[in-house]
């Protein structure tokens, strides 16, 4: 018999979009987050040496000690905060340092608090250790930014843990530095632990990225190298763990992960020592231009968006002034607001060639909203505007109130 577990597992949108538009001819993808830059020269160069030198046996759970100094060099670099390498634990990817976290922290019916949007895959690595959840709500007019009064209203005492995602999947918020502490006061008095998501650090255009290890040493952060280094199929990432948790979370890491792939880890290592910021910096930029072009587009296709994203590369478009006429012709549940956003998906994919993912699989608060990601060229994303623009020429959508 299928496990409860299996059964709440629910798809990832994202992915079946992606599927679907596999099998057509010439889509525009904008609905996963694969970077189009190369991995950098000195990454791939270091892990064909790896391999040459037989590098093709097992690390210790933990990690290579030379990638665990290489990630501890980098937090002193670039936040000026000392994490010691015991505290360090590499992970095939940042997803399973997410489950390696939750795994050491919830028990059965403990409560995780998210923002809503939330990052898809979430709630489900709360399911998995059977947590419960509860949200704080995001609004696009405060440029879907949480702040800590918020929270207050949610966390309490029974909740078990906070996770932040800044820059954030899929808004592309960026939170301060004076939000992340007043966080961590708010998690310190409610005697939970924070877990803060930073794989995009690195892609913020305004202001400047703050991890949270910089107001508190209780807390998880979970990273990789999958972004900022355009390294998503290497599935390497790593966890900074509290002291305490530090042995917890490396006997589930023996258990379940064993370890990261050698030759990986040492492209790891390449990434942090030996690429320079300027490919970062050129990396950043690129993305800012897209952004706001996109941003620019939204707004002659009539659709709304009321924001900014301050990183990240995703846009979270508002599609619930789509006529409803036009969509309930490819409807697959009727019409409520969060099919719309499938049948907006739909709409986009097979009458413009272009892939979106709907914004239901990203909480209550996107449920009409299409999450757009500009990991794409520019030229793509002139053609996918152009599509799109084609398309809603044939639909009349209503003006804003």
């Amino acid at each position: 018999m299928v496990s409860e577990r299996a059964t709440r597992t629910t798809p990832f949108a994202a992915m079946d979009v992606l599927e679907r538009a596999n099998r057509m001819d010439d889509v525009v993808h904008l609905e996963v987050g694969e970077p189009d830059f190369e991995t950098p020269q000195a990454v791939t160069e270091a892990a064909v040496a790896a391999l040459r030198a037989g590098e093709t046996g097992y690390t210790s759970s933990k990690g290579k000690p030379e990638l665990r100094q290489a990630i501890s060099d980098y937090y002193d670099r670039r936040y000026g905060v000392d994490v010691p390498t015991e505290r360090i634990v590499v992970t095939s990817g940042s997803s399973p340092a997410l489950l390696l976290a939750f795994s050491t922290l919830v028990d059965p019916g403990d409560e995780v608090v998210l923002t809503d949007p939330y990052y898809a895959c979430y709630p489900n690595f709360v399911r998995q250790v059977g947590g419960s959840i509860s949200t704080v709500p995001l609004a696009a007019e405060e440029g879907f930014r949480p702040r800590a009064s918020e929270f207050a209203r949610t966390v309490d005492s029974e909740t078990e843990a906070l996770l932040l995602n800044s820059p954030a999947n899929p808004t592309g918020a960026v939170l301060s530095g004076s939000t992340l502490s007043e966080l961590v006061e708010l998690a310190d008095a409610a005697d939970a632990t924070v877990i803060s998501d930073e794989v995009y650090h690195g892609l913020t255009y305004e202001g400047e990225d703050h991890t949270i290890l910089e107001y508190t040493d209780d807390a998880f952060v979970v990273d990789g190298f999958s972004k900022r280094f355009s390294m998503t199929g290497w599935r390497l990432g790593w966890m900074v763990a509290p002291e305490e948790y530090v042995g917890h979370v490396n006997r589930i890491a023996q258990n379940t992960l064993i370890c990261a792939p050698n030759f990986v880890q040492s492209g790891g290592v390449a990434a942090l020592n030996e690429v320079g910021d300027d490919f970062l910096g050129d990396v950043r930029e690129t993305y800012r231009e897209r952004r706001d072009y996109l941003v620019s587009e939204v707004e002659d296709w009539g659709l709304s968006m009321g924001y900014t994203p301050g990183g990240a590369y995703y846009l979270l478009i508002d599609v619930s002034g789509l006529p409803g006429d036009v969509l309930e012709q490819r409807s697959r549940g009727g019409g409520t607001s969060s099919r719309k956003a499938f049948d907006a998906a739909d709409f986009f994919l097979e009458e413009a060639g272009v892939a979106m993912t709907p914004g239901p699989d990203f909480g209550t608060n996107a449920e009409e909203c299409l999450r757009v990601s500009y990991a794409n060229s520019a030229e793509r994303l002139a053609e996918a505007s152009e599509r799109i623009q084609r398309a809603l020429e044939r639909v009349e959508i209503p003006a804003a109130d």
